[in-house]
């Protein structure tokens, strides 16, 4: 049975925790800084388990000693996001906290996977990628699930059509930037023109790049959880159950797409290994432009951790 560690017990990780004992097939360690945190949250999710019928295979801790021989390590560990902030004001403080993490798990689970959910996410995994040393296949930021489940969610608001037969592509990094490809974007392998206007494609790329921050609005103490729960549990089922799903994901990229020396989100085919393949679409100059403002806007962001590489 695999080990899988969530770091930070705030919102996203104890609903990570929530999903992963649903899905079943793997030990849960949930661990918080804060003491008792993680461990009361575990012992709730328990004790669901004979009412709701999943998983109580779990553990809860303030003791990154009882992540030991992970298999799989998702750290959401840092600050949300307030209303008025970007992802990118969040880089000072969360990259101490990245640093202290990765600091404490990779030599206890060197053969681990790292799946990233700190924002602003792909620097974040940028930075955990050059601070573990563990090859680019092993440090993958779950963004793309999410932004792509949100288009999902509005193509099927605006059309009625079950989400199940909507299939979207966003790439790029996690945030403003972010790229929804509409032509690789389909309903039941038909174009969304035959559904959606060009102002209503238009309004749901929109409401996409927004979605993280129009959560923000509505909550104003803290950010989305629940989506961002269940697109990380998705991208580690993929893994764990080596399951060879292709979804976008933030990897490091070494010429892909002309980019290099970045943590950008793109088509990845995931398995037991982590990243598999990256996956090089072709694209027109309209959505090359698009790609490249998304990199400018992640690489103002990484300046700002002044890392020699």
């Amino acid at each position: 049975m695999s080990k899988v560690s969530i770091i930070g017990a705030g919102f996203v990780g104890s609903t990570i925790a929530h999903w992963a004992m649903v899905s079943g097939g793997c030990q849960v360690v949930l661990v918080d800084i804060v003491e008792g945190l993680a461990k009361g949250k575990i012992l709730d999710l328990i004790q669901a388990g004979p009412i709701a019928g999943h998983s109580v295979n779990a553990v809860g801790s303030s003791d990154y000693a009882d992540t030991a021989g992970s298999d799989l390590i998702i750290i959401t560990a840092g600050v949300p996001r307030k209303p008025g902030m970007t992802r990118e004001d969040l880089v000072q403080v969360n990259a101490n906290i990245v640093k202290s993490v990765v600091n404490e798990v990779v030599p206890r689970s060197p053969n681990a996977i790292l799946i990233m959910m700190t924002n602003p996410l792909d620097t974040m995994t940028y930075l955990a990628y050059k601070l573990s040393g563990l090859p680019r296949e092993r440090v993958i930021g779950q963004a793309g699930i999410l932004d792509s489940g949100r288009m999902r969610t509005f193509i099927a608001m605006e059309t009625g059509i079950d989400p199940e037969n909507i299939y979207t592509t966003v790439l790029g990094g996690h945030g403003d930037e972010m790229v929804p490809l509409v032509r690789y974007s389909n309903i039941a392998g038909m174009p969304l023109s035959y559904f959606l206007s060009q102002e209503q494609i238009d309004r749901i790329v929109a409401r996409t790049r927004d979605g993280g921050a129009e959560i923000v609005r509505y909550l104003k103490t803290g950010s989305a959880y629940y989506a961002p729960g269940a697109s990380a549990c998705k991208m580690a089922q993929a893994i764990v159950k080596d399951q060879h799903h292709i979804y976008p994901a933030s990897v490091f990229l070494q010429g892909e797409y002309g980019l290099n020396d970045i943590c950008f989100g793109v088509p990845v085919l995931l398995s037991h290994n982590g990243v598999e393949r990256v996956i090089e679409l072709e694209l027109n100059d309209e959505e090359k432009n698009a790609m490249r403002r998304s990199a400018d806007l992640i690489r103002s962001t990484m300046a700002a951790l002044k890392l020699d590489s």
